[in-house]
């Protein structure tokens, strides 16, 4: 398991990364508490992160299982990566230089 703090989304290359790893499947960890896992469908340039075949499970609460869940990047504090993810492939930082 790999934690990653939210906190380096004023990183672009954290943000690309993460557009990277659709079809990934991770755990996600809100401010509030509630812990959601599901598999990636999509990264904005924000953060806010689409996750598709998730369960949530809010701070104290019982688990929800949801086909799809939008999660607003602002409102995330960790990605909990898969240790199988591939980081030294994803890390690359593949875009165009001017």
């Amino acid at each position: 398991m790999k934690l990653v703090s939210a906190g380096l989304a004023n990183s672009n290359r954290f943000r690309r990364f993460l557009m990277k790893c659709t079809n990934e499947t991770v755990t996600i960890e809100l401010k509030t508490g509630t812990i959601v896992h599901g598999t990636i469908a999509s990264v904005s340039p924000q953060m806010n992160t689409n996750l598709r075949t998730a369960k949530m499970t809010p701070k104290g609460g019982s688990q929800i299982s949801l086909d799809q869940i939008s999660i607003r990047g602002s409102e995330i504090r960790y990605y909990i990566l898969p240790d199988s993810l591939p980081l030294d492939t994803l890390l690359i930082d593949d875009t165009p230089k001017p």
